[in-house]
């Protein structure tokens, strides 16, 4: 079987992590680069050629990227305000995608990238790579055989702190800038798997409770929430790009507590505690660096002929923008392209109700 292809469009920081992944996983390589600048991407490109792969090209635009026939799938790293318009450019050109969390910046902007892939039968998927770590699978073997038993709690923090940079990419409302989209995203995102996990679905979202502050520039700088299901299962998180967090994440059932300690956005060790047991500790190391395992979801996926990934199917996505976008809008968080008041996702409460 042929070497599959990527294509990288937005060759920043996050870019390079991905580009290690690929270049270093058997049976695929980077094969395109491009970005605003061409001189970065060219440099990028030349920084990640290696021996024995097609040396990575850099593309004058996204769209010399789409008309590349060698190109099999696309990864979107651009800043999260930008990924709609490559994402909807993707989908339309009939490309398969992999683009960064969050998918897109609101709820409308989810809805409508979620109904272009489906109606052109085109693969997309949100790259929360935390889901296909090892350490989560430990975790999920251990939730599916009740070693706990239902999960009540699940806690977590995602916590650092960041220079004021009112143009930068956390702080500047134009970037979809602030801690809910770039950090809490995984905080929701994995308490939803751990509930899914546990129950066999999340259960619906019945209470949302949420506070923070906010940034001079508008955006959300701080974030506390608590959301409360039906059944009385309970996630609380707080995310802040002002100061430090514990940066774990814990499970609590009935029968014990599972930990995944910092980071646990890119865990390698997981945790079991019961009472009147010694603890159990995995350790599961990371192959190359955490990413390997969602691009090869990806390739997967594209070569089975399938439109979405059953361990990040687009309805996960859907109510994680919905979710976020329920948490600005009780915060006061505005973005200048934000189109008014966001419709719940049909089949959804919606939790700001």
């Amino acid at each position: 079987m042929s070497s599959f292809a990527w294509g990288l469009v937005g060759p920043g920081r996050i870019a390079h992590t991905f580009a290690a992944a690929v270049q270093q996983s058997p049976g695929m390589h980077l094969a395109a680069v491009c970005g605003r600048d061409p001189d970065r991407s060219q440099a990028f490109a030349s920084q990640w050629a290696r021996d024995g792969r097609p040396a990575p090209r850099a593309l004058a635009s996204l769209q010399a990227l789409l008309d590349d026939a060698a190109v099999d799938a696309v990864y979107i790293a651009t800043p999260h305000a930008q990924h709609i318009d490559a994402l909807l450019a993707c989908l339309q050109a009939g490309r398969p995608v992999l683009c960064e969390k969050p998918l897109v910046a609101t709820l409308a902007q989810a809805q409508r990238a979620v109904a272009l892939a489906r109606e052109r039968r085109v693969f997309m998927m949100e790259a929360l790579w935390s889901r296909f770590l090892p350490a989560y699978d430990e975790v999920r073997a251990w939730l599916q055989a009740g070693a706990i038993g239902a999960v009540q709690r699940v806690q977590s923090s995602f916590c650092f702190p960041t220079t004021v940079q009112p143009e930068g990419r956390l702080y500047n409302p134009a970037l979809a800038g602030g801690a809910l989209l770039d950090l809490g995203v995984y905080n929701l995102a994995m308490s939803r798997w751990a509930l899914a996990t546990s129950h066999g679905t999340c259960p619906p979202l019945q209470h949302l409770h949420v506070d923070g502050l906010l940034a001079v520039t508008g955006v959300d700088r701080r974030v506390a929430g608590t959301l409360v299901f039906e059944g009385g299962a309970v996630a609380q998180f707080a995310c802040a790009i002002d100061g430090l967090g514990e940066n774990a994440l814990s499970i609590q059932g009935e029968r014990g507590r599972i930990r995944l300690p910092e980071p646990f956005w890119g865990a390698t060790e997981a945790v079991l505690e019961q009472p009147n047991r010694p603890a159990q500790r995995v350790q599961r190391p990371h192959a190359i660096n955490g990413f390997e395992h969602q691009v090869a979801e990806v390739v997967r996926c594209v070569r089975a002929g399938l439109t979405e990934s059953s361990r990040m199917p687009l309805d996960e996505s859907l109510v994680l923008a919905e979710w976020m976008q329920a948490i600005r809008d009780r915060l006061g968080v505005r973005y200048p392209f934000d189109e008014g008041p966001a419709m719940p996702t049909p089949g959804h409460r919606d939790p700001s109700a």
